[in-house]
């Protein structure tokens, strides 16, 4: 299935949110940023003023034209390329922010990977490593380099990217998907425990059905019927994954801590 012309059939206009400054003079950092929901959180991070937005990602052709596309929405953009299962390479992009920038104020933990849809039982151990290692892995490295930076500068917002998946789970042949995205949130609400005194507020989103090369690639056969089976009757666009997100990391949202917001079109509540 093509994305773009099938991106009306499946979710229906893509919607404009008017900028609201709620991430003005922030420096933000989006690990994963160069499609999908990743891509689209950084340009509306750039719209509600952010002082900074540094995007990593494999791709770098991919991530240098996001990189100027958020300049050119007002903000200091920067691409670092990385490989997030690499604890090496995500220090260093943590490190290279605080120098450039001086703190970090909101982090956006995105990086993900879904396996070949196949029965546990088929599965292997090699396809296990890979799963875990982007999904849960990279988001332990990846905070743990993060929090010392923001307890540098007194505090900041770090949201890590669940699934509605791993708080259940409908996709048979996406097991350890599903497993890995429970961890994220088991993860995160420990440590949102842990740092909340010291002004860190470590939340997640769980995104549901929406529009992007992961989930056109997951090998579902009928995708307007899995749009139509929705409360909404449609699946969401990364855009509005992204307001979401935004109002998470931003101050409007200072009371929540240890929260996974689901961004779903009501697919939990079905």
């Amino acid at each position: 299935m093509n994305l773009r012309s099938n991106l009306l059939d499946l979710a229906g206009p893509v919607p404009v949110f008017a900028p609201a400054a709620r991430l003005a003079g922030h420096i933000c950092l989006v690990m994963g940023a160069t499609s999908g929901i990743g891509q689209a959180t950084a340009l509306r991070m750039a719209d509600e003023g952010a002082a900074a937005v540094v995007v990593t990602g494999r791709r770098q052709e991919l991530g240098l034209a996001l990189a100027q596309e958020i300049r050119h929405r007002g903000s200091n953009g920067l691409f670092l390329a990385c490989d997030v299962t690499r604890e090496a390479e995500i220090a260093d992009i943590v490190a290279q922010v605080t120098s450039r920038f001086g703190r970090l104020d909101v982090a956006f933990n995105n990086a993900g990977f879904q396996e070949r849809r196949a029965p546990l039982a088929k599965q292997d151990d090699a396809v296990y490593t890979e799963v875990f290692d982007t999904n849960v892995r990279a988001i332990f490295h990846a905070m743990r380099h993060e929090i010392v930076a923001m307890q540098a500068s007194g505090g900041g917002a770090i949201v890590n990217n669940a699934s509605v998946s791993g708080i259940r789970n409908p996709n048979p042949g996406l097991s350890l998907y599903g497993a890995s995205k429970a961890a994220v949130i088991s993860l995160t609400r420990a440590a949102a425990m842990e740092y909340a005194k010291e002004g860190i507020r470590i939340n997640a989103i769980a995104p549901g059905r929406v529009v992007t090369d992961m989930m056109l690639s997951s090998g579902i056969a009928d995708m307007n019927a899995v749009a139509a089976g929705l409360p909404l009757g449609r699946m969401g666009h990364p855009q509005e994954v992204a307001a979401a997100l935004v109002w998470l990391a931003s101050n409007e949202s200072g009371f929540v801590v240890g929260h996974c917001l689901a961004v779903d079109g009501g697919f939990l509540a079905g």
